[in-house]
């Protein structure tokens, strides 16, 4: 895949199928998707839960022009209730979720946001809940925040936009009531744009709408912004000329306008230091009033898509105001005073769609590969090479063992392998991290190869020219990983086959190819947002664009430079390429020229053979093949002939390795063992594990244990032990640009610090996957690693915008990921509710873990729950959890990685953590990460006031969950390579968690639910033997989690300082990029 869109020999055993893989069928282009009913999702089993509640959380609330009923929301439905308080009657309910409702100025209708047509939209119904009618017809960009105009013709609403991130920004928009597109009348500045714009709401006389917008300055959204600081404006469009005013500004900002029915008044939102208040303004004198104290806190600090502050209104006589705050609805007078609470006691029901969790096979004695790289047929069709571990293989097209293509004995990786156009010779790189890239060749049969470039380099994707005298290339700089030597001057490069002086043909290209001629070499660049595939002659000169795409991620010109194959939603795409510097703007719908989809599930490494009559791709360890004959017809095709249907059969690259496991008795005596096999601790003293090959085979007291003979014994005497840590939202880099470096610092100090098993939910599949393989075989050093590869997202951004059309969209998703090595998908920010009722089913059916992110959206973070997703990941974005909420998740299966390290709003545990220790002088640390990144990172730091950090208010409301029934984990985010992990454990303590309900946050509850359970997450036996030993009790101070004096995988104990085996055997960890570098 081009880079934009981003963003060791073993002895195998081959499989002898050529054909063991199949792909999903793709749907038949004119098939109509299923039907989907999101409040009776197809395929999946609903049932009800009692719900019993008199309090709720971020509750939306509407008073009735008659001054006598109000409308308010709770956990997704809408209740009416009299304004004195009582039984609330419910008028809107199911697993669609519905909120914001709004009365009409006569009172017989409520305007209202609803899911249940798949996204959210504006509906409109009946006092009494009946007549309900969708309004806005939005499936993308999608709306909520109703308000009426005085005389209940229109309807103002937010509309959000996402940009290349699931952030993005709202534009205000005007309906009329009867329907239509509706009017756009506040717009986004630009498409970049990030910062949030809402809470539409009329003013009394109907002339205007106000509205709030973030002021801060650029257009890209920061996490944890200062809410001392002016944040937010209330600002006022009027209808009648467009001009734009500032109703209500100033430090703490200014959130949820709420003009009273008289147009005299504006109640209003502030943050006072950490704290919400209530204010009125006068809008004739502009003077303010503080009326309430005691708000929920707002979500200024974080995005707001459906509001800062949940809705709140005036009475009809304009004297009083009803809002939500402590988890009950309240009513104070705008001139201040004492505030009344307005009872309600409700029991009914919630609708929910039970999680699984599926166990997964942590540590089997053998694997089968799965993400095989760089697949690449011969010109005649008759071999295919590919890398696998490390290292290049060549297999017969028709099945049978593949062989290793050079005769390297050392552990330099190999990579990037490419085809002469006369199948005579392959061009690869190769790499060590020590002596940086080069460029080799070696003829088809194997054997030694001869390197062609001078100067070491980051070299990635060469290419023969057609006449066999020149290979193309690209010069990449360092990502991080490697050595930043010999990074500059990056772009596409091209030198003699013979070896010579390199030359830059471009400074911004990459990806470089060749049509069908010598003279001109074809690479991808990027203008204004989108992909191209430009041309220039040898020196660089003459470009041409061929071929542009928004969404496109990567190009392929044929051999003969007639067609052109392109990446998009991760599916492969053939269109005819124009002659000459004619530009077509591609997608995957037929347009200037005929596309056509090649692929059903998922494509990498798309290749042309046969002299482009023939074009390959990869899903997993699978190659399929299709002619292009069979893709485009010779005359316009009547609409009802048969379409093309990609291939489900292929070519299989998978291969089988034994896993690298230590053999042998090792037995660890006299520690404090903390085995996590209780609720309390399961605390064993002067206790000893016993270790045979890489499993627990007993622990217990020293008493009760009889040492094997011949066994290996280490002395732990006043040490404890834990069991290792398993991190359930671990990201962090695992290469560099494809690139997997053989000392991956960044998850060796993971692993120093205590890290055993890692599961990532986004990450690049062609990485990870291959990091997670080659750590199976004792390739590289890092701990265990699972990963759910790219994420399942909703925004529209090149190389990773996943789009759902239907179920097969869906299953096609889940199927490519499960293919290439996840056992868990991230079902994330969808924007509509189908969707992500869909990936959970996919997931389910395939028999996946679903972890989805809500992205510090309240409303999608309840769906999530309700649909039967497996996990939450990052925290809820509410200060307090009351009982409704409680309740809900604590009967359902759905686990929650609060991930406190990036807690929504307000400064979290990463910045408390990284201001109050001194990470640079970390004695694990310094040994194991780059020096001047170490102390970049973290010698300059700033601090807030105890009370602003957030990360501990997340932390306390996690524990409710925890106490319901539910796991609560610790996910590190790669926030601070080691560390994370135990900034999430002591952040779990600073928000009242004992110390060993944090150790088991970290190490039993993540193991069950994601599904290691009966691997890790405990020292028990029959169980894997990851564990830390301790130089001081973490059960007494928990700090001590970082006291760490070795660590265990499997049954290797490593000097944590080091990386270095010690007493389980002689394991060197070779030296660093820059160790190697010191003068």
């Amino acid at each position: 895949m081009a880079r934009f869109a981003l963003a060791l020999a073993a002895t195998l055993a081959c499989s002898t199928s050529a054909f063991a893989q199949q792909a999903a069928p793709a749907p038949a282009a004119d098939a109509k998707p299923e039907k989907w009913d999101v409040n009776a999702p197809p395929g999946m089993t609903t049932r009800k839960i009692p719900i019993g509640v008199d309090e709720g959380s971020w509750m939306n609330v509407d008073v009735a022009p008659d001054g006598r009923t109000i409308a308010f929301d709770l956990l997704g439905d809408i209740y009416t209730m009299p304004i004195e308080g009582g039984t609330p009657t419910r008028i809107a309910e199911g697993l669609a979720f519905e909120h914001q409702p709004r009365f009409s100025p006569d009172g017989k209708r409520i305007a209202f946001v609803s899911d249940r047509a798949g996204g959210d939209n504006i509906w409109l119904m009946n006092r009494d809940g009946a007549g309900k009618v969708q309004l806005s017809k939005e499936d993308f960009r999608l709306l909520n925040q109703p308000s009426w105009s005085p005389d209940g013709q229109f309807i103002v609403a937010k509309k959000h936009f996402t940009t290349g991130r699931s952030l993005g920004t709202g534009e205000v928009w005007m309906y009329h009531v009867s329907g239509g597109a509706g009017v756009p009348l506040v717009k986004k500045p630009n498409e970049r744009h990030q910062k949030e714009l809402g809470e539409p709401i009329f003013a009394a006389d109907g002339k205007s709408v106000f509205y709030t917008r973030n002021v801060t300055p650029g257009p890209i959204f920061e996490y944890a912004q200062d809410s001392n600081s002016d944040l937010f404006h209330i600002e006022r469009y009027s209808l009648q000329d467009g001009e734009v005013s500032t109703a209500a500004s100033g430090v703490g900002g200014a959130v949820r306008p709420t003009p009273s029915p008289d147009g005299k008044l504006l109640a209003f939102v502030r943050r006072e230091a950490t704290q919400s208040k209530l204010y009125v303004k006068d809008l004739a004198s502009g003077t303010e009033r503080k009326v309430y104290d005691a708000l929920d806190q707002d979500v200024q600090e974080t995005w707001a898509v459906t509001g800062v502050y949940p809705n709140m209104a005036w009475t009809p006589d304009s004297r009083d105001i009803i809002f939500w705050a402590g988890g009950k609805l309240r009513r104070v007078s705008g001139q201040g005073g004492e505030a009344r609470i307005i009872p309600f006691n409700l029991s009914d029901d919630r609708v929910i769609v039970d999680a699984t969790h599926p166990a997964v096979d942590v540590a089997p004695d053998s694997f089968t590969s799965q993400m095989p790289r760089w697949a690449e047929m011969s010109p005649d069709g008759r071999s295919v090479v590919f890398e696998t571990l490390g290292k290049l293989y060549v297999k017969p097209a028709t099945g049978g063992a593949a062989r290793r293509l050079t005769a390297a004995k050392d552990d330099a990786m190999e990579a990037w392998p490419s085809w002469s156009r006369d199948g005579k010779s392959l061009v690869f790189v190769r790499w060590t991290d020590i002596g940086l890239g080069e460029i080799h060749f070696v003829g088809a049969t194997g054997g030694t190869s001869r390197k062609v470039t001078r100067v070491p380099g980051h070299y990635a994707e060469p290419r023969f020219s057609p006449d066999g005298k020149t290979i193309a290339f690209e010069r990449r700089g360092s990502g991080g990983l490697t050595s930043a030597r010999w990074s500059d001057d990056p772009g596409v490069y091209r030198i003699a086959v013979t070896g010579d002086t390199a030359e830059r043909v471009s400074s911004d290209g990459s990806k470089p190819q060749y049509g069908a001629t010598s003279d001109r070499i074809f690479m991808i660049t990027a203008k204004d947002g989108n992909s191209q595939l430009v041309s220039t002659d040898l020196s660089g000169q003459g470009k041409r664009t061929h071929a542009n795409g928004e969404l496109v991620s990567d190009y392929e010109i044929s051999p003969d430079g007639r067609t052109l194959a392109f990446r998009q939603n991760y599916d492969a795409y053939v269109t005819p390429l124009m002659p000459g510097g004619q530009d077509i703007a591609l997608g995957t719908k037929s347009g200037a020229l005929p596309v056509t989809r090649v692929s059903g599930s998922g494509a990498e490494y798309i290749h042309w053979s046969d002299g482009g009559r023939r074009l390959h791709w990869s899903r997993g360890a699978t190659l399929f093949s299709a002619d292009l004959a069979s893709l485009f017809t010779n005359a316009p095709a009547d609409e009802k002939a048969p379409k093309f249907v990609p291939p489900t059969d292929g070519i299989s690259l998978a291969m089988t390795q034994a896993a690298s496991k230590r053999r042998g008795t090792v037995v660890i005596t006299g520690a404090r063992i903390v085995t996590m096999a209780g609720t309390d601790g399961g605390i064993i003293d002067n206790g000893t594990i016993v270790i045979e090959g890489d499993r627990i085979t007993a622990v217990g007291p020293l008493a009760a244990i009889t040492v094997p003979t011949g066994a290996v014994t280490v002395d732990a005497t006043g040490k404890t032990i834990v069991p290792g840590f398993v991190d359930a939202h671990a990201h962090g880099s695992h290469g560099d640009d494809e690139l997997i470096p053989q000392q991956n610092w960044s998850e060796i100090v993971n692993l120093a610090m205590g890290t055993t098993t890692s599961h990532n939910p986004s990450s690049r599949a062609s990485e990870i996957f291959v990091s997670s393989e080659m750590q199976r075989a004792g390739l590289i050093l890092a701990p265990r690693i699972f990963s759910t590869g790219e994420i399942i997202y909703g925004a529209k951004a090149a190389g990773v915008y996943a789009e759902i059309n239907g179920y097969d969209d869906a299953l096609a998703h889940v199927r490519r990921l499960k293919a290439q090595g996840a056992h868990s998908v991230k079902n994330y920010n969808q924007p509509r509710r189908d969707q992500r009722q869909m990936v959970v089913k996919a997931a389910q059916a395939e028999g996946m873990l679903v972890v989805p992110e809500g992205g510090s959206l309240y409303t999608m973070d309840v769906s999530l729950i309700q649909d039967g997703n497996s996990t939450v990941e990052h925290n809820i974005p509410l200060h307090t959890f009351y009982k409704d909420l409680v309740q809900l998740w604590g009967q359902t299966q759905v686990d929650y990685t609060p991930t406190l390290v990036v807690t929504y709003g307000g400064p979290a545990g990463d910045p408390y953590w990284r201001a109050h220790t001194n990470v640079w002088e970390h004695p694990i640390l310094t040994k194991h990460i780059p020096p001047a990144e170490l102390t970049a990172n973290n010698k300059r730091r700033t601090i807030a006031p105890e009370g602003d950090y957030v990360d501990d208010d997340s932390a306390r409301e996690a524990g409710k969950i925890a106490a319901a029934g539910r796991m609560v984990s610790i996910g590190a985010h790669g926030q601070q390579s080691g560390l994370g992990a135990h900034w999430e454990i002591w952040s779990f303590v600073r928000g009242g968690w004992s110390n060993i309900d944090a150790l088991r946050a970290a190490t039993i509850m993540p193991a069950t639910s994601l599904g290691y359970g009966k691997d890790v997450g405990s020292l028990e036996a029959g169980k894997l033997a990851d564990l830390l030993i301790l130089d001081a009790d973490p059960t007494h101070d928990i700090r001590n989690t970082e006291r760490i004096h070795r660590v265990m995988l499997g049954g290797r104990l490593y000097d944590p300082l080091t990386m270095n085996e010690v007493a389980t055997g002689n394991r060197k960890r070779a030296a660093y990029w820059w160790e190697a570098e010191k003068p």
